[in-house]
């Protein structure tokens, strides 16, 4: 699957560190590998979106919208069950314009802070209008959208900052994790959600050579083996505790049918899921 890189790939006709444009599809897409080269909000308006970052995963419908910290992401887009297309406007935005906002307002970092990739908001009156401004703004010219951004991005930080803390900010420009930890953040953050090692590996910025290597060298174990044992693991909590069926988890643990989940399940318990269950 290519690599869609944004914003440079929607040949935007402006140099600004602030861009916006208005999105819209007819087509959904399933976990797309995205690069975000600028930090990003998504004003989801039609459909639902799901995205996959290095540590966090998130998804959402049309009552809510996503900051999304610059980097890798998996990207999911689905229509909205209307005849209406899918529909986001993206207003792109860099570091140094997050840091000459902190300087101008005097934010002060506070000491622990979540250190999130992506951040979902929900729409309140304030917010409605706001996406509505910067909708009439997207048609404008490129000189004119480059002065009313200046004002827009500065409006929505300062309003964001005043309803939900300043905690968010800080967390787009935070480097502290090293990249071992960083590493395995992504694994043990997507232990339970099927992606493929290709998936993976883009997510922590590796080929998949790399990403095996890596893998088998701090996990001592292959990938494969691994996350199909924590499925498995999360599948005997499920059976045990929630008191699931087996033909109720099958797909979500990664099995396409009940007959080898069963199997698995067997070789790695010694019993079966139902009678684990009655154990």
């Amino acid at each position: 699957m290519e690599v869609i890189n944004l914003p440079d790939d929607l040949n935007l006709k402006t140099s600004s560190s602030l861009k916006v444009f208005d999105y819209h599809t007819s087509k959904e897409c399933f976990k797309q590998m995205v690069s975000l080269q600028q930090n990003t909000f998504s004003f989801l308006i039609e459909g639902r979106k799901e995205v996959f970052s290095d540590k966090t995963s998130v998804s959402i419908e049309n009552s809510s919208f996503l900051l999304m910290k610059k980097g890798h992401c998996l990207m999911t887009e689905k229509l909205p069950n209307t005849a209406h297309n899918y529909r986001s406007l993206l207003l792109f935005f860099s570091n140094e314009s997050l840091i000459e906002f902190i300087q101008k307002h005097k934010i002060q970092n506070s000491e622990h802070y979540n250190q999130k990739s992506i951040h979902s908001f929900t729409y309140d009156g304030f917010l409605k209008t706001f996406v509505t401004g910067l909708i009439d703004i997207s048609k404008l010219n490129p000189e004119i959208q480059t002065r009313l951004l200046d004002v827009k991005f500065e409006e929505l930080m300062i309003y964001l900052q005043e309803t939900k803390g300043s905690d968010f900010i800080f967390s787009l420009i935070s480097n502290v994790d090293s990249q071992l930890q960083s590493f395995i953040d992504i694994v043990d953050t997507n232990k339970l959600n099927k992606l493929t090692v290709k998936e993976l590996a883009f997510l922590s910025n590796m080929s998949v050579s790399k990403f095996k290597r890596e893998f088998e060298k701090h996990f001592h174990s292959s990938p494969s083996k691994w996350f199909q044992d924590k499925r498995l693991e999360h599948s005997a909590f499920l059976l045990k505790t929630k008191s699931q069926r087996p033909s109720d988890i099958f797909e979500d643990i990664g099995y396409e049918n009940l007959s080898n989940f069963i199997q698995a399940f067997k070789t790695k318990f010694g019993v079966t899921p139902k009678q684990y269950q009655l154990d």
